[in-house]
């Protein structure tokens, strides 16, 4: 593996990419004086399809926390002076917060199952998942603190519903 010149190693189907070169080092290679095991000190990238799930629903529950959280106490004025603002508000909180766990089982499930994980209809189910969630919930969001033009938002809001309704039925079709 030629540290300087940074190849990538495949180990596992996982790249892996060599810590670069230390300033100030003492030897030819441009590596400090370590010990033979540490020279070869390597960072694994993780850039398969379940990490990309298990990321976005990292995102997703987090910012869902955080938004249900938010409109509880900090928003709770501001959305008790519009009628139904406080239920669209739990509304699309809801729906992040239960697709988030839906991501994160889609990506367990086939990291589990020993498949080249995820299969392509559970993968392209979950991205239209994370789309739809975004979609979905962040109109709700938006059109709740009177942010951004309805217009606009109001059809946001179903087409991000059908997305939704796609990414289960993809995920349905998949063999996980």
């Amino acid at each position: 593996l030629d540290q300087v010149a940074g190849r990538l190693l495949i180990i596992f189907d996982q790249p892996v990419v060599p810590c670069p070169p230390f300033i100030g080092s003492n030897s030819s290679s441009g590596l400090p004086s370590l010990p033979h095991h540490r020279r070869n000190l390597e960072i694994r990238m993780s850039n398969d399809r379940s990490t990309t799930l298990r990321q976005l629903a990292s995102l997703l529950g987090a910012s869902g926390v955080g938004l249900g959280a938010f409109g509880a106490h900090a928003l709770k004025a501001t959305l008790s002076k519009k009628a139904g603002a406080g239920d669209n508000w739990r509304t699309a909180v809801s729906y992040q917060l239960v697709h988030a766990v839906a991501l994160l089982a889609i990506s367990t499930i086939d990291r589990k199952s020993m498949k080249t994980p995820p299969s392509p209809s559970s993968w392209s189910g979950g991205k239209l998942m994370a789309l739809g969630t975004a979609m979905f919930s962040g109109s709700i969001y938006l059109l709740t603190l009177d942010v951004g033009p309805k217009k606009l938002l109001g059809p946001i809001t179903p087409v991000g519903g059908l997305l939704l309704i796609s990414g289960w039925v993809m995920v349905g079709m998949g063999n996980i």
